[in-house]
């Protein structure tokens, strides 16, 4: 274990073989996010990028939920503040940050999702390389129903499903289930046995050079915005830095002679 990611008081952080787990642990709020837990989310996503030893980071919630979204108390408190505006303003942004560094992360992100997902805790699944959810997992995109928007989860909720789902969910204020979920491309996997769905997909991320899924992430969120003609001269420009890197001739030469890249868990 790591003891980078052994000083928080709203989440459990454990480093273990290559994967650092997160556990958003605050049971009794249902996991709401608070500024201080935002504030640790990010701590430790910065310690894990700045160890070249993390590859995958795992987040869970405790007892049961992954995240119930915003916590009341805090906009409850920014409301009275003397610049309510500012404060509310200033809540918002720090969950819109929070929503991006995940989305924008080298790492590779694996979201355990079941109970309540809601809020931030909607838009970081959304954020998650991989979301696996179990049967017990209820979706919410209350926003419209309460008067309000999904201004910071709008940009990964469109990623994710697309304008189409994106514009149902938000203007039902919809409450859906694993199965939906799963049907409209918001979790790549619904299961009975979320530690073992999640063991495994682990194991098929740790497979993968670490530089290159950095390198392949950015490339895919570029070619969203490039247009065809320039897309093609980065991406082979990336390719040759690839081909005739460290790792891709660790992995061509490993392939060759049957055996595990160096990056790979040997056991």
């Amino acid at each position: 274990m790591n003891s980078t990611f052994n000083e928080y008081s709203h989440i459990i952080a454990t480093a273990d073989a290559g994967v650092l787990s997160i556990l958003l642990n605050r049971p009794k709020a249902k996991n709401a996010m608070s500024l201080a837990l935002l504030d640790e989310l990010i701590h430790a996503l910065d310690a894990a990028e700045a160890d070249p030893q993390i590859r995958v980071i795992v987040i869970k919630g405790a007892d049961g939920n992954f995240s119930a979204g915003a916590d009341i108390k805090d906009m409850a408190a920014a409301r009275n503040q003397p610049d309510p505006k500012k404060a509310i303003y200033e809540l918002s942004c720090a969950f819109g940050a929070m929503v991006a560094r995940f989305a924008t992360t080298p790492k590779t992100i694996i979201s355990a999702l079941e109970g309540a997902v809601m809020g931030g805790g909607f838009g970081l699944a959304c954020a998650s390389d991989i979301a696996i959810a179990s049967h017990t997992v209820k979706f919410a995109l209350p926003e419209t129903t309460l008067g309000l928007i999904p201004a910071q989860i709008a940009p990964v909720l469109l990623e994710r499903i697309g304008y189409s789902e994106a514009k149902r969910l938000t203007v039902t204020g919809a409450r859906i289930g694993a199965e939906e979920a799963m049907r409209i491309g918001l979790v790549h996997a619904v299961t009975d046995d979320l530690d073992d769905a999640i063991s495994q997909a682990t194991g098929h991320a740790l497979r993968c050079a670490p530089e290159a899924v950095a390198i392949s992430k950015k490339l895919l969120r570029d070619a969203r915005f490039m247009q065809s003609d320039t897309l093609v001269e980065h991406a082979a420009n990336l390719f040759v830095d690839a081909v005739t890197g460290s790792e891709g001739a660790e992995g061509t030469l490993a392939f060759v002679e049957k055996r595990k890249a160096n990056w790979m868990p040997k056991d």
